[in-house]
C-alpha cells in the first residue's frame, strides 16, 4: 500500500523514481524553474512520497504538470490564492531578479550565436536562438520595472533578428518572417528608430527570397527612410547599400549604382560600431554587397568588382564567402564564361554544404550556365 497518494499517483502511473526526477527536472527547465540536483531530488522524492516532508512550491506545481493530476488528487493541501494567481505572482517575482548582468549574460549568449553562424553556419542554432527568445519574452511579458523592459526589449530585438537571419539562410521563410515580426515589435518596445529600422531592412530579405521584389525595394527604401532620422552614419550607410539590393533585384541600375554611392559617402572611417556588433561594412564587406548587386543586374563590372573584394574577406565569414561564389559563379555565366561559372559554382557547392547554406544552394541551383565558354579573363 503507497505510503502517500503523491506514491500512489506514480506508482499508478507506471512511473519509475529516475524517470519522474528527470520529468521534473525537464519540467522545471522548459519553465524556467530552478530545481535540485538529481541527487539530491531523489532523496526528497522519497522524503516527499513518504510522508516526511511536504512538498513545496514550485515543486507542487511540476508534479500537477507532469503528472496531470490536481493538489487535491496528488495530496497536497489546498492553495491559499487560485493557480493561476500563485503562478503570476512566480513569474513575475523572476521578472524582477532580473539585473543588468542577467541582461548582459543574454546578450552574450547571443553575440557568441552570431560569430559562430558566420563562420560555421546555423545548422544547430536556430533552436538555441528559440529558447533564448523564449525566456525573454517570458520576462519581457512579466516585467513591470520601466528600463528593465526596455533592455529586455533591445536584446529580444537582437535575439529575434539573428533568428530571423539563420532561419532566412535554412531556406525557413516562414519562420524567418515572423522573427522578423516579433524583432519590430521589441524594437517598437524599447523605443528605437535603429533597431527597427534594421529589422524592416533584414526582413525585406525574405520578400526577396520569395519573389516579391517589389514590396523588398519598397520595404527597404522605407526602412532607408527612417534612417534618416537616427545619428549612426554606420547604420544609414547600410540602410543605403540595403535599398541598393532592393533597386538591383527590380533592375532599376541607375538608382542602385546612387544607392550605393550614398552608402559609400556615409561609411565612417572607423566602420565598428559596439552598439551595433550585428553591422559589418568595413574592409571588404561594402564592396562585396555593391558586387552582388551587379552581379544581380547582370552587369559586366560584377566580376572584376567581386574578384577583387574576395581575397579581402575575413576568413571567419564563411557564409559570406559562400554567397561570394554563388555571385561569381553568375557574373561570369552572364558575361559568357562558363568555365569560371563551373568552378565558383563547384567551390560554393562545396562550402554551402559544408555550413549548410540553404539558401545560398537554392540561388546556386537555378544557375543556368553558357552552352560554351567565352574564355572572357
Amino acid at each position: 500500500m503507497a505510503a502517500t497518494r503523491l506514491q500512489a499517483v506514480r506508482k499508478h502511473l507506471g512511473y519509475k523514481a529516475d524517470e519522474v526526477i528527470r520529468l521534473l527536472i525537464q519540467r522545471g527547465e522548459a519553465l524556467g524553474v530552478p530545481v535540485m540536483s538529481p541527487t539530491s531530488l531523489k532523496t526528497k522524492l522519497s522524503r516527499w512520497e513518504n510522508g516526511h516532508e511536504q512538498v513545496s512550491e514550485p515543486y507542487r506545481r511540476l508534479f500537477r504538470d507532469i503528472y496531470g493530476r490536481t493538489n487535491e488528487e496528488l495530496g497536497f493541501p489546498p492553495e491559499d490564492e487560485d493557480e493561476e494567481v500563485t503562478e503570476l505572482r512566480a513569474r513575475l517575482a523572476v521578472a524582477r531578479s532580473v539585473d543588468a548582468a542577467a541582461v548582459d549574460a543574454f546578450r552574450r549568449q547571443i553575440d557568441n550565436a552570431r560569430h559562430v553562424d558566420r563562420q560555421f553556419g546555423g545548422i544547430t542554432l536556430l533552436d538555441q536562438l528559440r529558447s533564448i527568445i523564449k525566456q525573454l519574452e517570458d520576462l519581457l511579458s512579466h516585467s513591470t520595472a520601466r528600463g528593465q523592459r526596455e533592455a529586455l526589449a533591445e536584446v529580444l530585438t537582437e535575439a529575434s533578428t539573428l533568428a530571423g537571419w539563420v532561419a532566412l539562410d535554412r531556406n525557413a521563410v516562414g519562420q524567418a518572417w515572423h522573427h522578423y515580426e516579433r524583432a519590430k515589435i521589441a524594437a517598437r518596445e524599447f523605443g528605437s528608430t535603429t533597431a527597427l529600422a534594421h529589422a524592416m531592412a533584414e526582413q525585406a530579405y525574405v520578400l526577396i527570397d520569395i519573389g516579391e521584389s517589389q514590396q523588398a525595394a519598397e520595404q527597404l527604401e522605407h526602412a532607408r527612410s527612417l534612417g534618416e532620422h537616427v545619428v549612426s552614419p554606420l547604420l544609414q550607410s547600410w540602410l543605403a547599400a540595403a535599398a541598393g539590393e532592393g533597386f538591383a533585384v527590380t533592375g532599376r541600375r541607375d538608382d542602385a549604382l546612387r544607392a550605393f554611392d550614398l552608402a559609400y559617402s556615409r561609411l565612417p572611417d572607423d566602420p565598428n560600431d559596439p552598439a551595433l556588433p550585428f553591422l559589418f561594412l568595413g574592409g571588404s564587406h561594402l564592396d562585396r554587397w555593391r558586387g552582388s548587386a551587379l552581379a544581380r543586374l547582370g552587369d559586366p563590372d560584377a566580376v572584376e568588382h567581386l574578384t577583387g573584394a574576395l581575397p579581402r574577406l575575413p576568413s571567419s565569414f564563411v557564409r559570406a564567402r559562400v554567397g561570394m561564389m554563388v555571385d561569381l559563379a553568375y557574373a561570369y555565366a552572364a558575361a559568357g564564361d562558363r568555365d569560371m561559372a563551373r568552378q565558383y559554382s563547384r567551390q560554393a557547392r562545396q562550402l554551402g554544404l559544408q555550413v549548410r547554406s540553404d539558401r545560398h544552394l537554392r540561388r546556386l541551383s537555378g544557375l543556368i550556365l553558357p552552352t560554351s565558354s567565352s574564355g572572357r579573363a
